[in-house]
């Protein structure tokens, strides 16, 4: 299991919900961290509560939908000086319920895009050409279980894209100290999935950052939360090495 005593890792969507959970879990095991809200001024409380357990912490703030915003946040990272180690990509939305489907606007597809894959993605393209130097590095993505429902195509269609492109960068990197896999924390009772979620938070750990402690040179897995519930980190870890299959193109995610 990988010690991330030390090392860093920048989280997306930290400010509150699962990203502050995960950030927080880094934190707890000596993981200096890098966070990410809409402002800096968001991540307020979790750059607090990182510091008081020991470790460094440091906000940074990007809308999504805005491109130039991303880059932007990606240029005041590097000017940190530090090595980035870790991406949990977990910042995203979902934009619409959309109960007459068939009246489902194109705005809901690009604000969506946007925000669920086109921004994790430039993110990921910019650490790993800086892990490639490292030869280490763990991405990642969140992704989604949502399934079989119209009402949701923007969401549904961008977590499905942001899938497809993990998976097929990750089998460049199988066999490599660089890891890069999706996790599915679940439908929660967060502010994206709203008060009637079945499942509390807390449930989403430790799945949703097993994927930074995992040490078998693997990519292309998924790595969902319901799999973990209950587990601890040392329980997880070896389930996800022994048991969670690599994406091959030939089944479903």
């Amino acid at each position: 299991m990988v010690d991330v005593k030390g090392r860093w890792a920048f989280v997306t969507g930290a400010a509150r919900g699962i990203g502050y959970r995960a950030a927080l879990f880094m934190a707890e095991r000596g993981c200096n961290l890098i966070v990410h809200g809409r402002t800096p001024e968001h991540c307020e409380k979790i750059v607090a509560d990182a510091k008081a357990l020991g470790v460094q912490a440091y906000a940074v703030g990007a809308e999504f939908s805005d491109i130039a915003q991303v880059e932007k946040m990606l240029a005041d990272i590097d000017a940190l000086g530090v090595t980035v180690d870790i991406v949990l990509n977990n910042a995203g939305i979902q934009v619409a319920y959309r109960t007459e489907y068939l009246d489902t606007p194109a705005k809901d597809y690009e604000d969506s895009f946007k925000i669920n894959t086109i921004a994790p993605m430039m993110i990921t393209y910019h650490f790993l050409a800086k892990m490639g130097k490292t030869g280490f590095g763990r991405i990642v993505n969140t992704t989604s279980g949502i399934r079989l429902e119209p009402e949701q195509a923007g969401y549904s269609a961008s977590k499905a894209a942001l899938d497809k492109v993990t998976m097929d960068l990750a089998s460049k990197y199988n066999g490599t100290d660089i890891c890069i896999n999706i996790t599915d924390p679940g439908w929660c009772r967060t502010d994206l999935g709203g008060p009637h979620a079945p499942n509390d938070p807390d449930s989403a750990l430790p799945g949703v950052v097993v994927g930074a402690f995992i040490d078998d040179k693997k990519s292309g897995r998924n790595f969902a939360a319901g799999n973990f519930y209950g587990m601890t980190l040392e329980e997880a870890v070896r389930k996800a090495e022994s048991d969670i299959p690599v994406y091959t193109g030939s089944i479903g995610l």
